[in-house]
């Protein structure tokens, strides 16, 4: 047994089936069109969507909402979330966020030599929840609490 020998088993193919071969061949004259009409018809085909006339369902329902496509996106992190993951010292920046999966992120060829850059969203730090630990903090935006917050708890914050 090898390669040149291997057959596809008795009944494993059919031969494909000529439509419009005249009468004897049970599908002649229309080809299984049925008579008339527009999908009887070459070219004949209906648009995804077309109801017949009727007035179709994605213009029968009302327009919602509104998606402004020039606002910037922002990856956000909480003062609670960096009190949980962080330890008392630790320097808080995109990479270690990254790291932790707290924000999106991928890495990009960027050079010749096989180097990789880092791309996430700009980061945000919102205020929300209590810090206790000394981190020093470097992200694109902070909220005026959250600034408040990790000054307060003997940290620092670095606006990038």
């Amino acid at each position: 047994m090898d390669l040149s020998n291997l057959s596809k088993p008795d009944g494993a193919t059919r031969k494909a089936f000529r439509k419009g071969r005249g009468p004897g061949s049970g599908n002649g004259k229309t080809a299984g069109r049925g008579h008339k009409g527009q999908k009887s018809r070459s070219g004949g085909k209906v648009s995804p969507g077309f109801e017949g006339g009727q007035m179709p369902l994605q213009r029968r329902l009302p327009k919602r909402g509104f998606h402004n496509r020039f606002a910037k996106e922002w990856s956000v992190v909480n003062l609670e979330t960096l009190e949980r993951v962080f330890e008392d010292g630790a320097v808080v920046d995109a990479a270690s966020l990254a790291e932790r999966r707290l924000i999106w992120s991928r890495n990009e060829a960027s050079g010749a030599e096989g180097e990789t850059k880092l791309v996430t969203l700009p980061v945000k730090i919102l205020g929300q929840g209590a810090l206790t630990k000394k981190l020093t903090v470097k992200a694109q935006k902070f909220s005026k609490s959250a600034e408040q917050a990790i000054v307060e708890a003997g940290g620092a914050i670095e606006v990038i």
